[in-house]
């Protein structure tokens, strides 16, 4: 039988409000796709692409996390679930380092929706996976979608899609992160996979993982 890998394909939905001068009081960023981004100009919903300019604000790049943006004159980027509160932020990077352990594992502590667990760094895991027995001490919800069918070591079982509020690692916080409930007591480890991981940069080295944002 195949082996199948969690995961779903979705626009990132986020809002970010940037207070700016009287020739754009308000920008709200309001999706990411591709070189794209969909921005609430002065109340005007407007789709940009990189390039294109509405009412002062021009979009000047964007990622899987961030958008730029050159607002009257003034560069600025956003990024994603952040709120900037000043005319111009200066992005705080962060790196979290996770050592391998004996079984050549990477894990490490991560709060998901403000609960402390351990997670195993996966990048071959498409999505956030879950057992519902870790979802249930967590207080986790899902059940409400249908389910879909996926392999673990003991058979196939049940999966429930669900979306996580937040999922921290070591201060680097994504929020609405999708996940799935697998039902039983798969995986042993919840499984931080690619949901999480594409808003980070990650480098290997002797032994040392390391997360950036």
């Amino acid at each position: 039988m195949a082996k199948v890998k969690f995961g779903w394909c979705a626009v990132v939905w986020v809002i970010c409000f940037v207070p700016i001068n009287s020739l754009a009081s308000s920008v709200e960023l309001q999706a990411l796709l591709g070189r794209t981004a969909v921005l609430m100009i002065n109340g005007h919903s407007k789709t940009l692409q990189v390039g294109e300019s509405y009412d002062g604000v021009t979009l000047l790049a964007t990622d899987t996390t961030t958008a730029t943006l050159d607002i009257d004159g003034q560069k600025q980027t956003i990024v994603l679930s952040q709120r900037v509160t000043s005319t111009y932020v200066e992005i705080e990077s962060r790196v979290v380092n996770i050592a391998r352990n004996a079984r050549m594992q990477y894990m490490t502590g991560a709060k998901i929706n403000g609960i402390d667990t351990t997670v195993l760094v996966d990048t071959g895991a498409t999505i956030v996976a879950i057992s519902s027995v870790q979802a249930r001490r967590m207080n986790i919800p899902y059940g409400d979608s249908d389910p879909v069918k996926v392999e673990t070591a003991s058979g196939l079982a049940d999966a429930y899609p669900v979306m996580l509020r937040s999922v921290d690692v070591g201060g680097i916080r994504v929020d609405n992160v999708r996940a799935t409930v697998v039902s039983g007591s798969f995986p042993a480890n919840i499984l931080l996979g690619m949901t999480f991981l594409r808003h980070v940069k990650i480098e290997e080295n002797n032994g040392i993982l390391s997360l950036y944002r």
